[in-house]
């Protein structure tokens, strides 16, 4: 069933002076379905779950907690890619989540769930993780980084509407970076005093990706939430001082 912003553009295309046929190669419709439309404008359309990009006046993805905590396993861990007959262009979400965590996994399908409750969640055995992906047309319109190639070999910039989400909601953001590319953990410092070695550990969080962009957003992020940290390689980012590890855990935490 085709929701009701897809009947009107189909609607426009027609008013417009396109032909059933043209509008059904613009579109991915059957014929059958664009005439059928043409000749009852008035027959009543199912109101179904549309996306929020595509509306005439776009609206923010719901919930932006939600949206903020997906946008970071996707920058993290996922990619989008067309399947099926690319006239249709329905897309994979797909996020690799490890099998040593099933909490996060649980926790991903949830977010997807909740941003498009109208589709399917899968869970695909790979090797040492699992695949959790959802088939739709919409999702490059909610994830507008998506592109050919790898994320760190083009430039990744958030929307205005998505800097918005992020600027409210900077604490799911950052747990899903660290949910996908993060680490907490012990680090373990040896100092040799008056002869001997001396062991010291404290937690500290690590993320890490080699997109500069993405590190740099996960920056923005921490910053926002008054967390300090510093680069301790190019393509690692480091919390480490005590105060900044225990600010960060009230976001956080472990992986589960």
């Amino acid at each position: 069933m085709y929701d009701v912003t897809i009947r009107e553009r189909v609607r426009n295309l027609l008013d417009s002076g396109e032909t059933i046929s043209a509008v059904s190669r613009h579109t991915g419709i059957s014929r059958s379905t664009v005439r059928a439309w043409r000749e009852r404008p008035d027959h009543p359309v199912r109101r179904v779950a549309s996306c929020p990009r595509c509306l005439e006046v776009p609206e923010l993805p719901a919930p932006p907690d939600k949206y903020a905590y997906l946008l970071g396993l996707y920058l993290g861990d996922g990619y989008i890619s067309s399947i099926g007959d690319p006239s249709k262009q329905v897309w994979s979400l797909r996020i690799m989540c490890a099998d040593t965590w099933p909490g996060l996994q649980e926790e991903c399908i949830k977010a997807l769930i909740s941003i498009r409750p109208d589709n399917k969640v899968r869970m695909l055995p790979r090797q040492g993780c699992t695949e959790i992906n959802s088939f739709s047309k919409h999702w490059p319109h909610l994830f507008p980084q998506h592109g050919s190639g790898k994320k760190h070999t083009r430039l990744i910039e958030l929307e205005t509407w998505q800097r918005q989400i992020v600027a409210a909601n900077p604490g799911h953001l950052v747990r899903g970076l660290m949910h996908s590319d993060g680490y907490r953990g012990i680090n373990r410092v040896r100092h040799h005093l008056n002869g001997s070695d001396h062991w010291y550990e404290y937690p500290r969080y690590l993320f890490v990706n080699e997109s500069r962009d993405i590190l740099a957003l996960c920056g923005e992020a921490l910053d926002m939430l008054g967390v300090a940290w510093r680069y301790s390689k190019p393509n690692t980012i480091s919390v480490a001082k005590r105060a900044a590890v225990e600010r960060l855990d009230g976001f956080v935490g472990p992986k589960y």
